[in-house]
């Protein structure tokens, strides 16, 4: 397996056509007792990825959740936007594969689907 997280994202801003910069994102597993476990926090970087979400080590087979904070990243560039954040919640079922969960974002939409 390649090196580097087994878990990536890329955020982009299909209402400007450029990455989402600075965007917060959240990542988080749910535990045994069905509550969210918070894993990893960070923002987006200029080309609109979060390198370093997790490590082979730490990713295993379970549900898990990325929170991108759409609201702040839209206020901060003085744009109305309908969604206070976007949820993309996923299975994973096999941990040695490389998943990836990019965001194509709007002010009043938002796309996302297992990349590669």
């Amino acid at each position: 397996m390649a090196t580097g997280s087994p878990l990536t994202t890329h955020v982009l801003d299909t209402a400007s056509g450029t990455p989402a910069v600075n965007l917060k994102i959240s990542l988080f597993r749910k535990d045994k007792l069905g509550q969210w476990t918070d894993l990893f926090n960070g923002k987006t970087n200029s080309d609109g990825r979060l390198p370093g979400l997790l490590t082979q080590d730490t990713f295993t087979m379970g549900l898990y959740k990325v929170t991108f904070d759409t609201g702040t990243y839209f206020l901060e560039k003085g744009v109305n936007g309908f969604y206070p954040y976007v949820d993309v919640v996923f299975e994973i079922k096999d941990p040695h594969q490389h998943y990836h969960v990019p965001l194509l974002l709007s002010p009043y939409g938002y796309s996302t689907y297992r990349g590669s």
